[in-house]
């Protein structure tokens, strides 16, 4: 045993680690709880950059803990799993600074930012499980850690939110639980495997694999939020900023939807999966979700749910390229995966900052905002123009390479799902543009007090024009190595090209 075989197990014990102590910290001890925060998640990415360098060198990195009946805990390191856990732990980076700013003068700290802590360990966890059983093993982890966060503010709206989350996202669980020990007795334990397991080629009857995997994909898909099972998303808005930016950006959304990726091209394989007649049910609920979720944002007054709305569809974007199974759709998809989680923090953490500062909550209340905060609604600008489409943004390009796979695999009316989408877009995200930039206040603005020196917190500022930044390089520098792009286009023709 070398460092290969510990690497990958200790990316989710660092977050881990750091949220048992920080549970037993008093709440006075700000400085020390605010420390810790810091330097886990640095340590996190600091641990990560090896392992990014190793894999792209052909390196393996495989941690196996043997448990019962074959069923055993791997955690391993491909280009897929390095692709999620980056993001991840960037992103917790940033939104661990924004939720120390937003959460300084709150109750229960320590108590939120343990659970914090262990909701990115399992994150990081579900992108190195190395087969189906330590992905269901973290899933659940994540559900559990995640409840908690949900329902910290304590209110009765809070507590309701929590129970329909629980509701929808144990009842998943069971069926992926299900669905994973069927598929395991038919074919053996799911060790995921660059285009599908083997051994389900050889079953010869298709009609349980058809059964096994729906569950599976209903499994993913509640958390993924594909329609009928969205439900629990725009409830689960009344969590704090911080909670919303991670649900939507960071870890549950896409936990699900990266469960359905390595579903289809992991477990069951292109083949089988085009042999067995499921895609096309599977491209049909991500092009309903992507045009139900944009038609329901459009008539949300509420800021948070509009963006929560936008979430059920631009998340279908990865389930389309999926499904579509093209090279070229796969890109977009899996490219989508970065784009769409940087582009949505920017919008979370800036409407974070309008409900801190100014206590706006409805996109009615938005009219004039832009002058007075003009860096916050700066950056969700540029991540409202990222999401709609608008060259050289970095959403431009998944959905680019979304209907260049389209038209590979000769499915031309996808190219018009994905532009009434774009035209839909525009519909629910110009008009908060245009409130608070050309029109004038129905009252005046709160002023910004005098011994503040910029328009929030720094520690509220900073990430989201940061994430806009990145959200505009991304598009800028699109073609250069380890752009997300780039990674995408190495995933497909290292990983799932013969």
């Amino acid at each position: 045993m070398n460092l290969n075989f510990w690497l990958p197990l200790f990316i989710p014990s660092t977050s881990l680690a750091a949220g048992v102590v920080i549970f037993f910290l008093p709440e006075q001890m700000r400085l020390t709880r605010s420390f810790l925060n810091m330097a886990s998640a640095i340590l996190k990415i600091a641990l990560v950059v090896p392992l990014i360098w190793g894999v792209f060198h052909q390196q393996e990195y495989r941690f196996v803990l043997p448990l019962f009946l074959e069923f055993d805990l791997v955690l391993e390191a491909d280009s897929l799993s390095l692709l999620f856990v980056t993001l991840s732990s960037v992103l917790w980076l940033v939104t661990t600074l924004y939720a120390i700013g937003y959460l300084e003068d709150g109750f229960q700290r320590s108590r939120f930012f343990g659970f914090f802590s262990f909701c990115v360990s399992a994150t990081t966890g579900i992108a190195l499980a190395g087969n189906l059983f330590t992905l269901l093993v973290f899933y659940e982890f994540l559900t559990v850690t995640t409840y908690p966060l949900v329902t910290h503010r304590g209110t009765e709206e809070a507590i309701q939110a929590g129970r329909v989350y629980l509701l929808y996202t144990l009842g998943a669980g069971v069926v992926l639980m299900v669905g994973m020990i069927w598929l395991s007795s038919a074919v053996g334990v799911a060790d995921f495997e660059a285009g599908g397991i083997p051994e389900i080629t050889r079953v010869t009857t298709t009609a349980p694999l058809n059964v096994i995997f729906w569950m599976l994909v209903l499994g993913f898909g509640v958390k993924a939020a594909l329609v009928p099972f969205h439900g629990w998303l725009p409830v689960a808005m009344v969590a704090p900023a911080p909670v919303s930016a991670l649900l939507h950006a960071v870890a549950v959304v896409k936990a699900g939807v990266f469960g359905i990726v390595r579903v289809v091209y992991d477990v069951f394989g292109v083949e089988a999966v085009t042999a067995m007649g499921v895609r096309e049910g599977l491209i049909f609920f991500a092009g309903a979700t992507i045009l139900y979720g944009s038609l329901r944002a459009i008539f949300q007054d509420d800021f948070k749910r509009r963006l929560a709305y936008s979430t059920v569809s631009q998340v279908s974007y990865i389930t389309l390229g999926t499904a579509i199974v093209g090279p070229l759709a796969t890109i977009g998809g899996i490219a989508h995966l970065v784009h769409q989680g940087i582009m949505k923090i920017t919008m979370f953490f800036c409407a974070g900052n309008l409900a801190e500062e100014l206590h706006f909550h409805r996109i009615s209340e938005l009219r004039g905002v832009g002058r007075r905060m003009p860096l916050t609604m700066g950056a969700f600008t540029v991540a409202a123009m990222g999401m709609i489409g608008v060259p050289p943004m970095a959403g431009f390009f998944s959905k680019w390479f979304l209907s260049l796979g389209a038209l590979e695999a000769d499915m031309p009316f996808i190219i018009g799902v994905l532009l009434l989408s774009s035209i839909l877009n525009a519909a629910y995200f110009l008009p908060i543009i245009y409130y608070a930039w050309f029109c004038e206040p129905e009252h005046p603005l709160p002023e910004r007090p005098a011994t503040q020196r910029w328009e929030i917190h720094p520690y509220l500022l900073l990430p989201p024009v940061f994430t806009a930044l990145v959200t505009v390089l991304l598009g800028l520098l699109a073609a250069m190595p380890l752009s997300p792009l780039s990674w995408a286009r190495l995933i497909m023709f290292r990983e799932y090209t013969p």
